[in-house]
């Protein structure tokens, strides 16, 4: 039965769906039945012919099922963010404590997730926060910077996966970097732009679209808008003289019956930071505009931009040396005769994130959802070495401009759902690194390396859910993933592919395949709980540095990276508890190795295999007064075929947080323990063992309705981070590979100290 045509609020209009493939930043291997004789020029045709391929399955995505739209049409509702696949729900009533949780999962979740809610972003985070601190507390999840909250290009781990096996969407868009998969969280989305995130820790779906579907994925989602009209200024000043002033303006629901919202942000944040001379300047701004053009469609579309400065030289921490002599937080000199003078080192990256946005109910069950995107970044580093000479500085270049769309159409029947669409983009990148002199910043004649590439990404999918009852649901589905990139490498100082006897550059092209089948099943035992089991398989397109080798001789390429996920869980919900549990086994290939052989031909070979496996658990307890409990755990382990645990995967996780929220008070307090761990020292595994750590934060807010005649709402936050003041060591590079015995030259991550900040924000 069909719902009534509702003209949709903008407070649950247009959600996007946020399930992204998984990418993967990690060399991988893949099994030696995989390797192909990849002669990249050679394979050119055999991409152009896969692309046409695609190219025409794309047309049968959108062709079929317009063929089948009625004229009738059903209501917008609200674009489901849970399960990646972009089909409008209807509301649903909402438990007490399910209001209430910080993070918790979803009754519809066919994977294990975990949903940030924006009241958790807006009242405890830092006012500097990025993406990193925003999911910082859900289950297994961990992050730090060591230069203080929001005050670095921050990193962050789960399931024993780093930055780069997964991947990171805004609204449903996959954003990353072009060379390998990973993420700048002080380049994109800090928390003034974010409305919510959801943790999947797993590949997804078919569905679920992305550049490395390998370990799971972080999906950021926009802000809400609301019905009424409000200006807020906010002024913030804290530890390290780090300040922030913003400007925000909700327009409310204007236009013709109301059709029309408007948010935009414009905010400035300064620090001087933790570590000495590692000073931060980010000015930002974001837009975001919603119309509905009929009671059954409706246009999204935002914009952000960032502009930032800082004074982070290559190498982020200090040695234990300097670390012992002049304190944990050294970092650079203000001396210009020392070679870690902080003039030497500087960035400027300058970010953009544009998309437009179409959702409709077209009628008979069919909705179809579709962004067209472009995103983009530039980062002008430039860093100093050892010592002071005319090529111990380096003028480093990354920038890339990607366009992209992606669509999404589903078609709901009593038999089931059917979802397909198809992930296209498009990106240019040029890349190099030039040895300089960090007194004049005067290049050498020739780089460490030059790139310039193009990458063309297609990902088609198709999954269908079906009703075998009311209560149950099994969906099997397949994608395709396709990468091609054409590449242009320069000549260089034999750094990355040498002279080229004599030419200029050399030109060549690869195209990566997989398919990557899932199969799900998600039964509701009752109305508050549900139960899912998953197979998934994940991928990751393997880095452009493959071809950083003489004479870019590369016989045969690595396949794309795999991973294979078997989990199970359930979430359960009631007025005063929420509950998920789930199980999880992984197996996943490890780095890649190569080899090169007497004429300089390399080799990428398999480098065998890893599994990750554990229980999770999060649970969200009311205990009356105004007084929530929420409490989260995970307990596993990823470990090498050999019984050797992978670098930053910590054995259990524990998360504690105690919230309280009653009149115009409101506050709460978040402690995350990560368990013992290790890093590598090279090919040497369990080289360093990293003790446990706390990371516990502190935030009490005071709001007050009508303070002054002319100000609608005032609010007071008084943010702590780092509440114990712990410095622990966090992460260990050895300064030599020959052996793992602490030594002065070994470079440190510490936790920063304790820091705080005082925020009032004004609503008129």
């Amino acid at each position: 039965m069909q719902a009534p045509c509702v003209k949709p609020a903008f407070n649950t209009i247009v959600q996007p769906s946020v399930k992204s493939g998984i990418k993967s930043h990690r060399k991988t291997s893949r099994k030696a039945s995989r390797k192909r004789d990849v002669n990249p020029i050679v394979k050119s045709n055999l991409a152009i012919s896969n692309i046409n391929i695609l190219r025409a399955i794309a047309m049968l995505c959108i062709v079929t099922p317009v063929a089948g739209f009625a004229q009738q049409a059903t209501d917008l509702g609200a674009v489901s963010a849970a399960d990646g696949s972009g089909i409008a729900s209807q509301a649903v009533n909402v438990p007490s404590a399910a209001k209430s949780a910080p993070s918790q999962g979803s009754l519809t979740a066919r994977s294990a997730q975990s949903e940030v809610s924006e009241s958790f972003i807006r009242n405890y985070t830092s006012p500097i926060a990025d993406f990193s601190q925003v999911i910082q507390m859900t289950p297994g999840v961990y992050s730090y910077s060591p230069n203080g909250p929001g005050l670095g290009d921050t990193k962050t781990y789960f399931r024993g996966f780093q930055d780069g096996d997964y991947s990171v969407t805004f609204d449903g868009i996959p954003f990353q970097d072009t060379n390998s998969p990973t993420h700048h969280t002080w380049a994109f989305f800090p928390a003034q732009f974010i409305g919510g995130a959801i943790v999947d820790r797993s590949p997804g779906s078919a569905a679920t679209i992305g550049p490395a579907n390998f370990g799971g994925s972080i999906n950021l989602l926009s802000r809400n808008l609301d019905r009424q009209q409000r200006t807020s200024v906010t002024g913030s000043y804290g530890t390290w003289n780090t300040s922030l002033i913003g400007v925000e303006h909700e327009t409310g629901q204007f236009g013709t019956d109301g059709s029309s919202n408007l948010l935009f942000n414009v905010h400035e944040m300064k620090s001087d930071g933790y570590q000495t001379y590692n000073k931060q300047k980010r000015d930002a701004i974001s837009l975001k505009y919603q119309l509905a053009i009929t009671d059954n469609t409706a246009l999204t579309f935002f914009a952000s931009s960032i502009d930032l400065h800082t004074n982070t030289p290559n190498t982020k921490g200090p040695t234990r040396a300097q670390a012992a002599q002049y304190g944990n937080n050294y970092l650079m000199s203000g001396d210009p005769t020392r070679a870690n003078y902080y003039g030497y080192n500087f960035y400027h990256v300058t970010s953009d994130f544009e998309y437009v946005g179409l959702t409709s109910n077209l009628g008979n069950g069919w909705t179809l959802d579709d962004k067209l995107y472009t995103y983009a970044y530039h980062n002008q580093q430039n860093y100093n070495g050892t010592t002071i000479t005319t090529t111990s500085g380096t003028d480093k270049l990354n920038a890339y401009r990607t366009y992209g769309n992606l669509l999404r159409v589903s078609q709901e029947s009593g038999m089931g759902t059917f979802r397909t669409g198809l992930w296209s983009e498009y990106a240019d990148t040029n890349r190099y690194q030039i040895p300089s002199d960090p007194r004049t910043w005067i290049d050498a004649v020739l780089p460490n390396f030059h790139e310039k590439f193009k990458t063309t990404t297609l990902q088609p999918f198709v999954e269908y859910a079906f009703n075998i009852t009311n209560d149950l649901k099994i969906t099997p589905g397949i994608k395709y993933a396709s990468y091609r990139q054409d590449f242009t490498q320069f000549a260089d100082n034999g750094k990355a592919v040498g002279n080229l006897g004599g030419a200029p550059g050399i030109n060549h092209a690869t195209t990566y395949n997989a398919a990557l089948p899932s199969l799900d099943m998600h039964y509701k035992l009752q109305s508050n709980w549900s139960a899912y089991a998953q197979f998934a398989t994940g991928s990751e397109i393997p880095p452009t540095n493959v071809f950083d080798v003489k004479n870019a001789n590369v016989t045969v390429l690595p396949s794309m990276v795999k991973t294979k996920t078997y989990q199970i869980g359930t979430v359960w919900k009631s007025e005063r508890f929420t509950l998920d549990v789930d199980a999880y086994r992984i197996k996943f290939d490890n780095a890649y190795s190569s080899s090169t052989d007497a004429t300089g031909n390399t080799t990428f070979y398999a480098n065998g295999t890893s599994v990750t496996q554990g229980i999770e658990a999060e649970s969200n307890i009311m205990l009356g007064g105004g007084f929530n409990l929420y409490i989260n755990g995970t307990y596993g382990s990823a470990k090498y075929s050999s019984g050797q645990w992978v670098a930053s995967a910590p054995s259990d996780t524990e998360t504690l947080g105690l919230s309280y929220e009653q009149g115009a008070w409101n506050s709460g307090w978040f402690t995350k323990r990560v368990g013992k761990m290790f890093n590598d020292n090279g090919g040497t595994h369990e080289a360093v063992v990293i003790n446990p750590f706390i990371l516990s934060n502190l935030f009490v807010n005071y709001a007050w309705k009508h303070p002054v005649s002319w100000a609608r709402q005032a609010k007071v936050q008084l943010g702590v981070n780092n509440l114990f003041n712990k410095q622990n060591i966090v992460g260990v590079t050895p300064a030599t590979t020959k052996t793992s015995v602490p030594a002065p030259g070994d470079l440190l991550t510490l936790l920063p100290t304790r820091s705080t900040s005082l925020t009032l924000t004004l609503d008129f």
